[in-house]
């Protein structure tokens, strides 16, 4: 028989009985109180929970909204940069187009320039040698040292004559072929034919001077009987007479050197330019 069945039974069971009762109204106090601690800790622990966690949710969250700004601000500011840089871009391919067209511009002028200094050059020259020429020679002659010389280039560039019709215009103009008799004169003449020519065909583009073997073949005589025996104002491997005549001698330009500027040509067949010769006044 258990402790239940003893205290139920019949017989002396009062005080046990009572005892029992009490005993559970105790143990129910208890866990009644207990339970109320437990529940006023409970609220308690729950209401400063929430104390805590509001405003550090409400902190973090401030904190997101500012970062969700901000990013925003960083996505306008790089789209702005990107504008800026197009536009940039755009202004410099523009400044680099403006740049090419002041460079083209002012290589024209720069062209323009040398041209006008190159006339201005000439212009001085001319002039320079008109004073010279001045009261010592006719027109269309230029003075150098004691005589007076035509360069039939200068009044025609077209206008072209065998040796024979050259002496002729030279006699007609009061004046006679030249005849180059000093290495002075040979520099003048090697200069003045250089800067006239320049350019042009050597060979098809020189002067008669008054210089032939007509009389005897390889024996070079100037227009006044003296016999040229100077070799060094020769062309290299002229006069080479060349099977075809040539007795008469040409002044040709010759850039490196003016002193061997001399080539000999055919007299009747070979129509350049001449030039004259006279006594200055």
């Amino acid at each position: 028989m258990n402790c239940f069945s003893s205290v139920f039974s019949g017989g002396n069971t009062g005080p046990r009985y009572r005892l029992l009762l009490l005993s559970l109204g105790l143990l129910n106090v208890v866990l009644l109180i207990s339970a109320v601690i437990i529940g006023i800790k409970c609220a308690q622990i729950r209401q400063n929970s929430l104390h805590v966690s509001h405003p550090v949710a409400a902190q973090l969250l401030n904190q997101l909204h500012d970062l969700h700004n901000n990013h925003s601000d960083v996505i306008m500011a790089e789209e702005d940069a990107k504008r800026a840089l197009e536009t940039a871009v755009k202004n410099h391919a523009m400044l680099k187009d403006q740049l090419q067209q002041k460079q083209i511009i002012n290589d024209g002028y720069q062209k323009q320039l040398e041209a006008l200094r190159t006339e201005r050059t000439t212009l001085l020259s001319n002039i320079s040698a008109l004073e010279m020429s001045c009261g010592k020679c006719p027109p269309g002659f230029l003075h150098f040292n004691t005589s007076c010389y035509f360069f039939s280039y200068a009044e025609s560039s077209t206008v072209k004559k065998n040796w024979h019709n050259s002496r002729t215009d030279c006699i007609n103009r009061g004046s006679d072929l030249i005849v180059i008799d000093s290495p002075e004169e040979q520099t003048f003449v090697g200069n003045s034919v250089k800067k006239m020519v320049q350019g042009l065909n050597v060979w098809q583009n020189g002067f008669w001077v008054g210089l032939t073997d007509m009389d005897t073949e390889d024996h070079w005589v100037w227009i006044n009987n003296v016999t040229e025996v100077e070799p060094r104002y020769w062309k290299d491997g002229e006069p080479n007479e060349a099977g075809t005549g040539e007795d008469c001698a040409a002044v040709l330009q010759s850039p490196s050197n003016p002193w061997k500027s001399r080539n000999d040509a055919n007299c009747k067949r070979r129509e350049i330019y001449w030039i004259c010769e006279k006594v200055s006044r």
